[in-house]
């Protein structure tokens, strides 16, 4: 089977949507599919290239910054897509487009579907939903969404990364839509011993935006300067500065590291050696990073929203707190951090429930959709 991998943002550019779907294209490639992915370039970045299995293809979108994407090149990377996608698939003939995010990859797979007859498999994220992330998308789709209701239409198939994106999504498309979430390689990334770190280590990974709410964790780790405990922020954006004068404010500039912009293998290394997940996040589809701590064996400590309520089961693994209460926030940090066998326990359980997202599960899953797609047996 040859499939066509059309993402907007693709490693090392955006954030855990790209990484996701890398991890399924790996996989699939491993499996000894033929899977092509056409994506965003960025200056520094080759404009094909073959990795770990997987043809990358990317296409001018005037894209300057790693982390954020820009109304105006999303446009250009669809633009631009149309030409190019076209003559990947005149010269590679793949039999199905696996599309991630409605907009706007999806709207260049429903025009090259259109195009050219090939089916094709949507995933959806939070963001691709009216209301998943207001303060970002909110008014957009005041005018965009009636334009990506075919878009919803004509996929074969549409897979929602979360039970509450599907949930979402369904108050506004009339379509099916099933929940695969997104995956990690759990063999490979999984520690085989969990142990608590002295003092306590805890991590955000994350863009540096008013959606994963940065600031609150300074001021919510400050209530807690008696306990001993190092916090490592990872990631940039708008809002880096802004931390920086907050933790100088608290003076808690000896407790805080902030390495800036990683790569995924570096985010993986920062995992593990830590024990806690902190992310006071306003919104968030399924996290690939909330992934990626259960299989580091992390405690997550998140905001009851999206899909950290599919990642957390309540006082096994973790805790799952209103996103304005800053003071229970407090309180459970803690209760975990001045009690090392919970946090131990915490931690055991998150490494039992990494399982449930395995990446070879999901390509499981992926490799179903498209064979029921193209009636393969």
């Amino acid at each position: 089977m040859q499939i066509l991998t059309i993402i907007y943002e693709f490693p090392p550019i955006g954030g855990g949507g790209g990484r996701a779907a890398y991890d399924i294209c790996k996989e699939l490639a491993a499996r000894g599919y033929d899977v092509t992915v056409l994506t965003a370039h960025m200056d520094g970045l080759p404009l094909e290239e073959f990795k770990d299995g997987i043809r990358l293809i990317r296409i001018s979108s005037l894209r300057t910054e790693s982390f954020r994407a820009s109304f105006f090149t999303m446009l250009a990377y669809v633009l631009a897509g149309l030409w190019a996608g076209l003559r990947l698939i005149r010269l590679y003939r793949p039999d199905i487009i696996h599309t991630h995010f409605a907009v706007p990859s999806g709207a260049l797979a429903w025009a090259l579907s259109i195009l050219s007859g090939l089916p094709y498999v949507l995933t959806a994220h939070l963001g691709d939903v009216p209301g998943g992330v207001p303060e970002k998308t909110g008014q957009w789709f005041r005018w965009l969404e009636p334009f990506t209701k075919p878009i919803w239409k004509r996929a074969k198939k549409v897979a929602a990364v979360s039970e509450f994106t599907r949930q979402l999504a369904l108050q506004h498309y009339s379509v099916n839509v099933s929940v695969i979430p997104n995956g990690v390689d759990v063999k490979h990334l999984a520690i085989s011993d969990v142990k608590v770190n002295q003092p306590p280590q805890i991590i955000f990974a994350g863009r540096f935006v008013h959606q994963k709410n940065p600031i609150a964790i300074v001021h919510i780790l400050s209530q807690l300067k008696d306990l001993d405990w190092q916090c490592t922020m990872l990631g940039d954006g708008p809002m880096l500065e802004d931390v920086k004068q907050e933790i100088e404010k608290a003076g808690l500039n000896k407790r805080f590291s902030l390495p800036g912009w990683v790569t995924p293998e570096e985010v993986l290394e920062h995992f593990s050696k830590s024990d806690i997940l902190f992310m006071p996040s306003f919104s968030e589809g399924l996290p690939v990073v909330g992934v990626q701590a259960l299989a580091k064996g992390l405690a997550i400590v998140a905001s009851r929203i999206g899909g950290f309520m599919d990642l957390v089961d309540e006082n096994r693994n973790g805790y799952l707190i209103d996103v304005r209460d800053n003071f229970a926030f407090a309180e459970k940090l803690r209760m975990i951090i001045s009690n090392p066998p919970l946090l131990l326990q915490l931690r055991e359980a998150s490494l039992k429930k990494s399982q449930d997202f395995d990446i070879q599960k999901i390509a499981d899953r992926y490799q179903t959709i498209f064979q029921e797609v193209l009636n393969v047996n």
